[in-house]
């Protein structure tokens, strides 16, 4: 071997070396909620299946018949619930399917109530963050830690995607025309088998893993709210209508700007950084949710949508579609005093970004091309637990004492490289960005001071 090859494969053993142990300290702290994520994310795939299992005469109209409009479901609701305060009417999806009515009581949590879309009977009631489904969504995107929790998934899904380069890094071969330990695993025993799996199972899953983080993360709401925004202002994002509701006037206080996700929650993705209409005829007669109907039901809206409730006297009734395919989204916002239309927006609206994001969203959610999409993200998600458990069992199988990191280089262009992408993914994922600047002042300036602490794990003194 010449110097030149010797150099060289120097510097590819210490930068497999470094490579390795970013990919071992990122996966230490990502694991346990990527494990969460895939769990959660496969209830949530199947909700609607599990709901069904769950409450079967809750969920399908007992007969056949004419639905009743909106009013009489709320009627119906009420009746079985007074005092509460519908918010939401979800119109049955297909004709065997019941409605949903949202009531806020007047003590309580807020509660769901099914309704027979044809005889306006109520059927039963629920607390949806009760529900396994509910309980895995919540858990999902936050971690049941509230608006905090939704900032830490995100901070876990960008590591993650360091987690996926690093490991594709790691596992790509160093051979050629080698398929065992590439794509198949092979039959060892003990570290080494569960290495197989954990290299092997990762290059299947990874692609989909990518996938279903890059779909997930325009829910995170720093980095997706700072999406939402960009595609907006680069012209790409929700349709330019909205831009006519923000008030400009002196009287603007009497009527705050808001955004739609602020008094809209479920709104599809691309409006919810929209400026929120108001009504402009604050003190005037409300008209009532009849009315409304009637009104949406003039526009082509007649069943399937979600009829949201104006939340105090300057918002407007809001009527939306949300099917498994995007294609079909609409959204008509009214005033809620005159029944007029200040916007009707459909897919066609959105821009190109923005039509990109609910594409990705959908499939993530496993919806748009039915069970096969769910299967697929299924897959995924099984994926994600597998590497989430094997990876941990691996550390475990080769520490022999302290944390058992791989040891570290003290200095050079490799560390630098490492460093560089870094700075690019801290770039496009500032989340990432920030918490590898604090991982590192922590490190640098705090746990290698602490001679017991550095020692144990494995920190370059």
């Amino acid at each position: 071997m010449t110097t030149s090859q010797s150099t060289q494969a120097e510097n590819q053993a210490r930068l497999h070396r470094t490579i390795f142990r970013l990919h071992f300290y990122a996966g230490l702290i990502v694991a346990p909620f990527v494990l969460i994520l895939s769990l959660t994310g496969a209830i949530y795939l199947f909700g609607t299946e599990i709901e069904d299992l769950a409450h079967p005469a809750w969920r399908f109209a007992p007969e056949a018949g004419q639905h009743l409009p909106p009013e009489r479901l709320v009627q119906g609701a009420l009746q079985a619930f007074p005092g509460s305060k519908p918010t939401r009417v979800d119109l049955p999806s297909a004709p065997n399917r019941t409605a949903i009515v949202f009531l806020t009581p007047q003590e309580g949590r807020p509660f769901r109530v099914y309704v027979d879309p044809v005889s306006g009977k109520a059927l039963g009631s629920f607390v949806y963050e009760n529900t396994l489904v509910g309980f895995a969504d919540r858990m999902h995107g936050t971690l049941l830690l509230g608006p905090n929790g939704d900032l830490v998934v995100e901070i876990a899904a960008c590591w993650a995607i360091v987690l996926i380069i690093t490991g594709l890094y790691l596992w790509w071969p160093r051979t050629s025309n080698k398929v065992s330990g590439v794509f198949i695993p092979r039959l060892r025993k003990g570290r080494l088998f569960w290495r197989e799996i954990h290299a092997v199972g990762g290059v299947w899953a990874s692609g989909l893993l990518l996938f279903l983080i890059l779909t997930g993360l325009p829910w995170a709401t720093e980095w997706g709210g700072n999406l939402n925004r960009m595609m907006a202002n680069a012209g790409i994002g929700y349709p330019e209508s909205y831009r006519a509701h923000v008030d400009h006037s002196a009287t603007a206080s009497a009527a705050p700007q808001r955004t739609l996700v602020e008094t809209t929650p479920g709104i599809p993705w691309t409006l919810e950084q929209a400026p929120a209409p108001h009504s402009q005829h604050a003190g005037h007669m409300q008209i009532d949710v009849g009315q409304a109907a009637r009104s949406f039901a003039e526009q082509g809206l007649t069943t399937g949508y979600r009829l949201i409730y104006p939340r105090d006297e300057h918002d407007v009734f809001t009527g939306y579609t949300y099917p498994d395919r995007p294609e079909g989204q609409r959204t008509i916002h009214l005033d809620q005093y005159t029944g007029a239309v200040l916007n009707d927006v459909s897919f066609a609206d959105y821009g190109i970004g923005a039509k990109s994001v609910e594409w990705g969203v959908q499939l993530h959610m496993g919806n748009y091309f039915g069970v096969p999409n769910q299967l697929l993200m299924l897959l995924a998600a099984l994926g994600g637990a597998l590497l989430s458990v094997t990876g941990p069992i691996m550390w475990l199988k080769r520490r022999r004492t302290g944390l058992g990191a791989p040891e570290p280089l003290r200095s050079g262009g490799v560390v630098w490289s490492v460093t560089a992408l870094l700075i690019v993914l801290g770039l496009l994922f500032p989340a990432l960005g920030v918490t590898a600047l604090c991982l590192f002042l922590i490190e640098r300036f705090v746990l290698r001071r602490i001679t017991p602490v550095r020692d144990w794990l494995g920190l370059a003194p």
